[in-house]
């Protein structure tokens, strides 16, 4: 094929390929067009809630702080303060009725004139010595007579208010219950009047604010039908709501979620915080609203979208069966060629780039096959040089002190000792000489045995040996030396540096052992000994044990080896060989 043709045939399949880039992407645009326009919506809606937010919050603020200037009034006369401390000491009836009259006349006269306040809305103070006296300062609306009795001390914003020690605080909502034919329900600001000399508690004062003013508010700003606002204070708790609403819809607000349901309805929600009153304000718009806005949109999105749908449908049946198909097959092909089938291949039609594209397939199909050939010879050849290279390592380290003690026994003159421990050690070199990879536990105890009498050469009665086997478990096949390098690291570093009788042990048994719930019988290899040990948890594993860990994991799948130390009590080295792993001589 020339240079010309392919470089028309792939013109024309770019073509096709932008067509159908441009095309697909109109049709999702068009479809994301209406939530982009409820996106936009929202965005638009939340700005203006967050602003007549804000100025209704700057008006709450407003009054809350105008309150609480109220009650920081009785701090402003000398007087009215040293009347507050006669009320709130023992030195009230030691007073002459004249003086008396001078501090009733400061707390009911003066005080009330610094307290006059020229806001309708804002309905007076009461003020709660801690004699128990109770002094009002009325506007025109505010009764001036108590209920005989009250307990003032166990209502929660008097409480509110003496643990707040002398700080502001706020009051929701709550009816005037404390005053004779007063059923206004009223926001209050209380605080805790203390001594400045001594900080002594010497009252109570309270500054109560119509919760008409709330509705007033809410009638100067403008929402959207359906709109709710709720004013919660710091716990939470309902304070004012435009519109009644459930526990439910309130409890979904109080937690602070973005969007709440009602029964019929949905809402986005928009919150500020009152920072010194910690109430919240919460503006609720109704979803129905923005979707009204929707129809429209949708409609022509839909529209658009179903026009985008057809033609992406047209363009795929027309070239699918021209370009999809050549690259099913050859997805089909490499399927066959995941699954191992490597004399698979892709039958090539024409000499186009697909074509081309299909013969590097076949090629890279038949290499592929020729290098998992290498490889896989390759891989079995580096497993077994490791294994024996693992075995390898282990070499008998005692061959020099086992000399030196056939020297002493010569020249003490004990001949038998003598000719018994060379018996060992020539058994041990021709048991370490043959050329076999694998051997009997039997031969594995016997070796063991003969390495052990050699050391009680060199160690005489300072080490004892206690060995013992189940007689099933004798003609088990192992790895050749797999044990010899746990006993050796026993003697050397735990029974060698001892200065006190050591026992080295070793038992093998069966034990049966639950899995997948059924009972299957396991090998437990046990290695013992109580020298000196030494910090398992912090000492790095030695060349000999690592090798045995190594050799034990390439032997048998499901074995496991754990080896335990403390210091000054001994070693102890579990192996554990599940018995479906094991094979019988």
């Amino acid at each position: 094929m020339g240079g010309d043709t392919i470089r028309q045939s792939i013109r024309l399949r770019l073509s096709l390929l932008f067509f159908i880039t441009i095309v697909i992407p109109i049709v999702g645009i068009v479809t994301q067009l209406p939530s982009y326009y409820l996106h936009l919506i929202k965005e638009q809606e939340s700005s203006l809630l967050e602003g007549t937010l804000t100025a209704l919050t700057f008006d709450i603020q407003t009054y809350l702080d105008d309150l609480e200037r109220m009650t920081v009034t009785p701090y402003l006369n000398n007087e009215v303060m040293r009347a507050l401390k006669l009320k709130s000491t023992s030195q009230w009836n030691q007073l002459t009725p004249f003086e008396q009259y001078e501090a009733e006349e400061m707390l009911n006269k003066t005080l009330p004139n610094y307290l006059k306040n020229m806001r309708k809305d804002i309905l007076g103070t009461i003020l709660l010595p801690m004699d128990g006296s109770v002094y009002i300062t009325p506007p025109n609306s505010y009764s001036d007579q108590v209920v005989k009795g009250f307990p003032f001390a166990e209502q929660d914003w008097y409480q509110k208010a003496v643990k707040a020690d002398g700080n502001v605080a706020f009051t929701g909502v709550h009816q005037q219950n404390y005053l004779n034919l007063a059923g206004t329900e009223v926001f209050s600001v209380a605080r805790l009047i203390k001594d400045p000399d001594s900080s002594r508690p010497l009252g109570i004062i309270m500054a109560d604010a119509d919760s008409v003013l709330l509705d007033q508010m809410m009638k100067g700003i403008r929402l959207s039908d359906g709109a709710i606002v709720v004013i919660l204070d710091d716990n939470q708790q309902l304070i004012y709501a435009n519109h009644p609403i459930s526990p439910e819809l309130q409890q979904q607000v109080a937690l602070g979620s973005h969007t709440v349901t009602a029964v019929d309805a949905s809402y986005s929600v928009v919150r500020e915080t009152i920072s010194r009153s910690k109430w919240s304000i919460a503006i609720l718009s109704p979803e129905a609203f923005l979707q009204a806005h929707l129809q429209r949109v949708y409609w022509l999105g839909f529209a658009f979208a179903a026009s985008g749908l057809l033609i992406a449908l047209f363009l795929y049946f027309t070239v699918s069966h021209w370009i999809v198909t050549p690259f099913k097959q050859m997805i089909q092909v490499m399927k066959r060629v995941q699954r191992g089938d490597l004399t698979t291949s892709y039958h090539v039609k024409g000499n186009d780039e697909i074509s081309q594209l299909g013969m590097n397939l076949n090629t890279m199909i038949s290499k592929l096959g020729e290098l998992i050939d290498r490889e896989y010879k390759a891989v079995l050849g580096k497993r077994n040089a490791e294994y024996r290279a693992l075995q390898s390592q282990i070499q008998p380290h005692f061959l020099y002190n086992t000399l030196n003690g056939f020297i002493g026994l010569n020249r003490t003159g004990q001949s038998m000792q003598l000719e018994r421990a060379i018996l060992s050690l020539s058994g041990m070199l021709r048991y370490t000489l043959e050329h076999n990879d694998w051997a009997q536990l039997q031969e594995e105890v016997e070796f063991i045995n003969k390495y052990c009498s050699l050391q009680r050469v060199r160690f005489a009665e300072r080490m004892q040996v206690h060995i013992s086997c189940d007689p099933n478990a004798l003609s088990i096949r192992i790895p050749k030396l797999l044990l010899q390098p746990i006993v050796e690291n026993a003697i050397i570093h735990g029974i060698e540096p001892c200065d006190h009788v050591c026992e080295l042990r070793m038992d093998i048994q069966f034990q049966p052992m639950m899995d997948n719930g059924q009972e299957e019988g396991i090998v437990l290899i046990e290695i013992s000994d109580n020298g000196v040990g030494y910090d398992s948890a912090a000492a790095q594993e030695g060349l000999g044990i690592r090798n045995v860990r190594e050799r034990l994991q390439l032997s048998f799948e499901g074995a496991s080896m754990v080896l335990s130390s403390k210091q000054n009590e001994g070693t102890t080295v579990l192996i554990l060989i599940p018995l479906k792993d094991v094979k019988r001589a």
